[in-house]
């Protein structure tokens, strides 16, 4: 609705997890590394949290963009507070696998058989588990630790992936032995002041921008109510460029930012 005033090619603050939108913040791309030396290396698990909205959702998917389908069967797993025996199931059907029961111990065979025939053909399994802190049925943990059981003699045949809110800081201890097999804890901060502006402009100019639109004392404005948070950003700057199309504005300024915080 707005983009043809502001000459923007597509709205470029929506809230989807598409690796085009991804900033390369420093801190995020070190993170980003990580990861990826995690997989490539056959570490085991990588546990990585941060408050929701941070964008953890957003990573994973850049993450599966850096991964050569021909080297890593990837299966991502976004709701894992369902039983034990329904997660297991799902985690086979997003390795591509078709059990012919749901019994746990063939959904166990399967899987340990696909692990083999991947590492066999020198493909590397990759299983990313999204909204971890959503899981309920302690033997969930059970299961995922009895997957990484499995190991050839040089690595993990199975890389898992875990990502979650804060909370499952405290969930994982718990589970001493998965705890044990995470190769690296990290945690996705919320955006400086600094990566607030560059993180707008990146998006702008994604999005075909070829001028200023926010000025310094709205960005300002909009870091402090948004305390650095990529969702609650994006939810700002796009009713800032909806309100400013309405207003006829040539820039957003911190009046109108605080106009949208007085009806929001």
């Amino acid at each position: 609705m707005y983009e043809a005033y502001w000459g923007l090619n597509w709205a470029p603050f929506q809230n989807v997890p598409d690796p085009l939108s991804f900033c390369p913040l420093p801190t995020r791309q070190e993170i980003l590394e990580r990861l990826i030396y995690v997989i490539q290396y056959g570490k085991g698990a990588a546990l990585l949290t941060g408050d929701g909205g941070c964008g953890k959702s957003l990573l994973s998917r850049v993450l599966i963009s850096h991964l050569d389908a021909a080297h890593y069967d990837i299966g991502l797993v976004i709701n894992p507070s369902v039983p034990a025996d329904e997660l297991l199931y799902d985690i086979a059907l997003q390795l591509g696998i078709t059990p012919p029961t749901a019994q746990r111990s063939v959904l166990f065979r399967a899987l340990y058989e696909h692990l083999l025939a991947n590492a066999q053909a020198e493909r590397s399994t990759v299983l990313i588990v999204d909204e971890a802190q959503t899981i309920q049925d302690k033997m969930v943990f059970d299961d995922l630790r009895m997957l990484l059981n499995f190991q050839l003699n040089e690595r993990y045949p199975l890389t898992l992936i875990l990502l979650g809110q804060p909370g499952l800081q405290e969930l994982i201890p718990q589970q001493r032995e998965l705890d044990q097999r995470l190769a690296m804890h990290l945690h996705l901060d919320h955006l400086s002041a600094t990566e607030t502006a560059s993180y707008i402009a990146f998006r702008l100019q994604a999005a075909g921008s070829t001028k200023r639109i926010f000025t310094d004392t709205a960005i300002q404005a909009i870091y402090q109510e948004s305390q650095g948070i990529p969702r609650r950003i994006n939810n700002l700057c796009d009713l800032c460029l909806f309100e400013g199309m309405r207003a006829q504005v040539q820039e957003v300024e911190s009046a109108l930012v605080k106009m949208i915080l007085a009806f929001t």
